[in-house]
């Protein structure tokens, strides 16, 4: 963890609404004339587009795990590289993951593929990661150490994965048995690699349906934010800093289920991240100053 230099990870699996919190992490960067470093977790994917079709074919035939959310497929090392660096020095190498053509065209490549590494120079206010694995540890790896925010968005799984299906079939252009399939293939490393990353975590914003989805797999629409509540919850180090009786006096229809955990409507949710987002950030801010 750096004072000088802080590191805020964003981290939730496929499917799972990490934009929403990227978007009220702009809104407040905006406010407060910071300026950060974006990292996207897509760019420590260890494989491109073909060269993962190729693995995972292989891996099945063979009947081996393996997908995105596992370590086999990420350079965790980098990753862990990368925060440690920046930390110590405000600079560290960086490349993109370039999903479409639109993306791919400016840098002459094809989508699916990476830029080449390049170095970042300082001068940055913080660094912004959103992706998988911003919390990961395993038996060689500890990213989470040297993050000092750490943002976990978990909706309940049935909620994910309708959310995965419909992004996946509408916008890439998927069949719904294709990403099915996917589900079910990435089920051990995203018990073994995502899940263990929101115990670790400062902050857990988790979506709740207030509608059936007992089978994700049939469903036709993604339930509504006003069809659902929202819980956060707050990792006891972080609890005395949280001002609850501000928060249930601006966030209407907002309670307390536990001590450490605040419920507010689904569409207030945006609102609720940077109500409490914001005092952080400063605070953080104000160490860099001091």
């Amino acid at each position: 963890m750096s004072v000088q230099h802080p590191i805020i990870a964003v981290t939730g699996s496929s499917g799972a609404g990490t934009s929403t919190v990227k978007l009220a992490f702009e809104h407040i960067f905006r406010r407060m004339n910071i300026s950060p470093l974006i990292v996207e977790g897509d760019s420590f994917h260890r494989y491109d587009r073909v060269e993962m079709k190729q693995k995972t074919t292989a891996a099945e035939q063979a009947g081996v795990n393996f997908s995105h959310f596992g370590a086999e497929a990420n350079l965790f090392e980098e990753l862990e590289k990368q925060f440690k660096q920046y930390g110590e020095t405000g600079s560290c190498q960086r490349r993109y993951y370039l999903h479409n053509a639109e993306e791919a065209a400016p840098w002459g490549k094809k989508p699916g593929e990476f830029t080449d590494w390049e170095q970042v120079p300082v001068g940055t206010d913080l660094l912004f990661y959103e992706g998988l694995h911003g919390a990961v540890v395993t038996e060689t790896v500890d990213v989470a150490q040297h993050a000092d925010l750490k943002v976990g968005v978990v909706p309940i799984v049935n909620l994910e994965w309708i959310q995965k299906i419909h992004r996946d079939t509408a916008e890439r252009g998927y069949s719904a048995e294709a990403v099915t399939h996917t589900i079910l293939r990435r089920m051990p490393d995203y018990v073994h690699y995502i899940t263990p990353q929101f115990s670790r975590t400062d902050i857990n914003f988790q979506r709740v349906s207030l509608v059936d989805t007992s089978n994700p797999f049939i469903s036709r629409d993604i339930p509504t934010p006003d069809e659902s509540m929202v819980v956060i919850r707050f990792h006891r180090q972080n609890l005395r800093n949280q001002n609850f009786p501000y928060f249930l006096a601006m966030i209407h229809d907002s309670f307390m289920s536990r001590p450490n955990s605040l419920v507010v409507p689904g569409g207030k949710m945006g609102m609720a991240m940077e109500l409490i987002l914001t005092p952080l950030i400063e605070q953080m801010q104000e160490r860099r100053r001091k």
